[in-house]
Parts: structure tokens; C-alpha cells; sequence
């Protein structure tokens, strides 16, 4: 066996041979042979068979695989010294980026942080070799028949999602990027819900999916795992929880030019019929989650197929929440105490999506056959508005003069997101009560923040401070409706009671997570009932 003494001895002789190293064969292959040492001899070795690598191309093989061996070593610090070697052999022969990187690869499972730090490192130096050849060698090991480590596939998928964004555009140039676009669509042939989430993050960080073109086709990406070809198992929480995790993946790639439509429709037509079945195995409120969805992707729906069916399908999940005020023979003592509950939170959420459709299919209220249904929809918001105009007038006495630390406490809180949602209702109540319905007005939805642009599109405000702008009441006569005029004197509305609202309220806050998650894997990949395989 070589001792230390001779390893460097040879090392002084081909170091002194300079250019001609390739002649003392001997001494080189003494090198390869010291692996089997002990662990001197070994860290000694990694670093000499990758000093005189490029001399001795015919021991290329025999190198490689010593090397590889001390990647396997028993001791910590030689498979830190051979991994951080590697990558040397590489700027001799950029032909082993792939062979080498696919190595590295699979050391990403090891346990010790600071070797899973040096490989994250050895493999990063290699994208400036040859950055297509590194992510074969990446993907290799997490998409092909081989035995799938699940250790190994999460490490993977968070190095590519978090280390890809840190190259420049000459590492990581367009060649590579569409090669990380066609790889990824092989993984997503079977996936969980959180390597999906992964592999989507990895794809919108591309510079080749900053266009429309490319925007549509990971929209795409995502129609296809949804599965809108089939019927919604509303009773299935996982088929549900797909649908929803789907949906908010591609809503940040949604446009004017890049439509939700696909996704609207589908809601519209296996979603709020059935809204009531759904529940959440998790105790949320799964069904204000779809509808706040939906809210937000109504806005890019663009020219949906048979719009007056699916709107609706929509109008009647909207009214559905939305009463006709009480009749005069009903007004006996006993009928009081059966107040209508009024469900603002829904409100916002199916009003602004009515909102948003009827604007491309303005008919669907004002056709002469739909004469009935708008005198019952303006009865039901002129109801609803007065009621939303209390809670409004109560909100703000509440909130009045409060500011700063005073606003932060959880009660303040939900009264400040309970003000936002009741007004933006009031807003949508004034354009829809137009006669003709408008669809002009601008709100920013309670939940998300507002920016700078749509404040100033906003048309009401919805903080609490004094100076408030009154609130008229809506009704037929002042809106100009043309239709019958309402009582001067009319019967008592719905009054709500004081001290219940944030007790409600509660939900308006608490209910904007998402829905149950995925099942987890166990002792290993479930993939039946994860995504859908192309």
C-alpha cells in the first residue's frame, strides 16, 4: 500500500515534470491506488488525481471512479474533500458535467448539514461548465425507473426551486431554461400537492416564461394536473384541495391577456351548485375559500362559453345569501324574532364575481324576459343594503378617533376588515342598482392590500376616521329606477343587533387560509390520488 511519504514523493516528480507529467504514468496511478489507503492517504489522493487529471486521459475512468469511492467513504471529511475535488475534473473534460453532477446528486440525501452544504456548492460550480449537462444530471435522479428516494426528490426540488433563481442569464441561458421547462413536465407525471407547489415556483422564475405565450402555457400545465375534464368529488376533500391549490398556482399568471375562463367555468358549473356539501376536514371554511377564488380570478375570466347559464349559476348562489325583505303579513311579533342572517363575507365574494361576469353580458339582467328577476334583485339589494349600511354606521362609531396601538388589538381588527368588506358590498350595491346595471365601479377585495392604483380607483372608502361621507340609502325612487316607487312610509327593515357583528365578524378573518392539505406520504409516495399523470 502507499504510504504518505511516497504520495508525495511522486507528487514532487510529476510537479517537477511540468508539461510532460504525462509521462510518469506509474506515479499517477499510485494516486488512484492510495483510495484504498488510510485517511491521509485518501484525502491526499483526492486532491492529487485532480491536480494532474488532465494529463492522463486514458486513467480518465479510473479516476473518476476513485473518486467517486471516496465520495462513499466511512469518514466525513475524505467524502468532503472528494466532493469538493470533483468539479475539477470537470474543466478537463466538461463530457463528465453530467456523470459527475448526477453523483453529486444523489449525496444531497446525506444528513450532515455542512456536506450538504459542499455538495450544493460542487454542483453549483458546475453550471458555469456546462449548465445543461448539471441538470441532466439533476433530473436523472428524480425522473426516469430507478428506485425514487423521497429524501433525495424534496432536496433536489428545493435546490433547483431556490439555487436556479441565484444564476445569471449567461449560466442558466435559454437552452437550458426550456430543458428545465420540458423536465419538469415529466416530474409533474406524478407529483405531490408540495412538489407541485415546488415545481410551479421553479417554472414562473424562468426569464423564457416572462411572456404571454409562455404565461398560457404553464396555465396550461396547471389546467391539465386540475383535471377539469372530469366531474368535482365535492365529498373528496383531496380532489376539493386539489382544485383549490390549482387554481391559487395559476392565478398570479392570470392577465388580460392570459384568461381564467377554464377555471371560472368549472366553478360555475361543479362548484357553486353544490356549495353546500363541501366541508373541510380541517374545521375551515373551505367553501368561503372557493368563492374568494373565485373572486379573485372572475376579474381575467375574458369571453366564458354560454355565459347566461353559468351567470346564472352564479346569481343563484348569490341571492341564495341574499333575502327579500320581510312581507307585511309577516310583520307579526313572532316573525321578528326570526331575523334573516346576513352572510357579508359570501356577499362580497359572489357579488364581485357577479359583478365582474355580468359586465360581458350585460343581458343577463336587463333582457325584456328577465323583467322579474331584476324587480326581485333590486328588492333583495335594496334589503341588503340597508342592512350593510347599519353595520357600516356602527363600524365606524366603533372605530372613530381610534388609531395607531389602539387599531392592533384583534377586535379593532376584525371591525377594520369587517368595514372593508361591507363597503366594498355597498359599492357593488350602488352599480348594480343603476338602472340600467352599470359595471364601472373599482374595489380592491377585503382580503387583499390595497396598492396605489387602486386606491385611487377605489370609489369608497372604507377607513374610520372622522368626516365620513354620508350614506343615502338606496331605493327605487332615488336610483331612478323606472319601476314601481317604494312606500314613503315603509314597513320596519331588519335592524341588526348590536354586539353580534363581531362575533361574526370572527369568520371575516380567521377563514382566509386555504383548505385542507394533501395527504401525506407515509412511508412512502402515495400517488394514486396525488396529481394526474399526462
Amino acid at each position: 500500500m502507499v504510504s504518505i511519504e511516497e504520495l508525495y514523493k511522486n507528487f514532487g516528480v510529476l510537479a517537477d515534470a511540468k508539461d510532460k507529467a504525462g509521462e510518469h504514468q506509474a506515479e499517477y496511478l499510485s494516486f488512484i491506488d492510495a483510495v484504498k489507503g488510510g485517511a491521509g492517504e485518501k484525502r491526499l489522493a483526492s486532491q492529487f488525481i485532480t491536480r494532474f487529471f488532465k494529463f492522463f486521459p486514458d486513467c480518465a475512468a479510473k479516476a473518476v471512479n476513485a473518486l467517486f469511492d471516496l465520495c462513499e467513504d466511512n469518514d466525513v471529511n475524505i467524502r468532503k474533500q472528494a466532493i469538493k475535488d470533483l468539479p475539477n475534473v470537470c474543466k478537463v473534460q466538461p463530457e463528465q458535467v453530467t456523470k459527475i453532477s448526477g453523483a453529486l446528486t444523489q449525496l444531497l440525501a446525506c444528513e450532515d448539514p455542512g456536506e450538504i452544504s459542499m455538495v450544493q456548492s460542487s454542483i453549483l460550480s458546475l453550471f458555469a461548465i456546462n449548465a445543461k449537462g448539471t441538470l441532466q444530471g439533476l433530473f436523472d435522479q428524480i425522473v426516469g425507473d430507478h428506485e425514487e428516494d423521497d429524501v433525495l426528490r424534496d432536496r433536489v426540488l428545493k435546490f433547483l426551486t431556490t439555487k436556479l433563481k441565484t444564476l445569471s442569464e449567461e449560466t442558466l441561458d435559454k437552452d437550458a431554461e426550456e430543458f428545465v421547462l420540458s423536465s419538469c413536465k415529466k416530474v409533474l407525471e406524478d407529483v405531490t400537492k408540495d412538489e407541485f407547489i415546488m415545481i410551479m415556483d421553479l417554472l414562473r422564475s424562468l426569464r423564457i416564461m416572462k411572456t404571454v405565450q409562455s404565461r398560457q402555457s404553464l396555465v396550461e400545465i396547471v389546467t391539465t394536473q386540475a383535471e377539469l375534464d372530469e366531474p368535482l368529488d365535492l365529498t373528496d376533500a383531496e380532489s376539493v384541495d386539489r382544485l383549490i391549490q390549482c387554481i391559487k398556482t395559476a392565478s398570479p399568471l392570470f392577465s388580460k391577456n392570459v384568461h381564467s375562463k377554464v377555471f371560472v367555468e368549472y366553478i360555475c358549473d361543479h362548484v357553486l351548485p353544490n356549495l353546500s356539501d363541501i366541508t373541510s376536514p380541517e374545521g375551515g371554511n373551505i367553501q368561503l375559500d372557493i368563492l374568494k377564488i373565485l373572486s379573485e380570478i372572475s376579474e381575467f375570466a375574458g369571453e366564458i362559453d354560454e355565459p347566461k347559464a353559468r351567470i346564472e349559476k352564479l346569481y343563484n348562489r348569490l341571492i341564495a345569501y341574499m333575502p327579500l325583505p320581510p312581507s307585511e303579513e309577516n310583520d307579526a311579533p313572532a316573525a321578528a324574532n326570526e331575523e334573516p342572517k346576513l352572510e357579508f363575507s359570501y356577499v362580497e365574494c359572489l357579488m364581485f364575481s357577479f359583478h365582474q361576469l355580468c359586465a360581458r353580458c350585460p343581458g343577463f339582467l336587463t333582457d325584456e324576459d328577465n323583467a322579474d328577476r331584476l324587480k326581485d334583485f333590486r328588492l333583495r339589494l335594496q334589503y341588503f343594503a340597508r342592512g350593510v349600511q347599519i353595520y357600516i354606521k356602527q363600524l365606524r362609531a366603533a372605530l372613530q378617533g381610534k388609531s395607531g396601538e389602539t387599531l392592533k388589538t384583534d377586535e379593532n381588527k376584525i371591525k377594520v376588515v369587517a368595514l372593508k368588506i361591507t363597503s366594498n358590498i355597498n359599492t357593488l350595491i350602488k352599480d348594480l342598482f343603476h338602472n340600467p346595471p352599470t359595471y364601472k365601479v373599482s374595489i380592491t377585495l377585503s382580503w387583499k392590500p390595497i396598492t396605489p392604483k387602486s386606491a385611487a380607483n377605489q370609489t369608497t372608502t372604507t377607513t374610520a376616521t372622522a368626516g365620513q361621507k354620508r350614506i343615502n340609502p338606496i331605493t327605487f325612487e332615488s336610483n331612478g329606477a323606472g319601476g314601481k316607487k317604494v312606500n314613503k312610509n315603509p314597513r320596519e327593515l331588519y335592524s341588526p343587533p348590536g354586539g353580534k357583528f363581531s362575533e361574526k365578524a370572527g369568520n371575516f378573518v380567521a377563514n382566509r387560509g386555504g383548505g385542507g392539505g394533501y395527504r401525506g406520504r407515509g412511508g412512502g409516495r402515495n400517488r394514486g390520488r396525488g396529481f394526474r399523470r399526462y
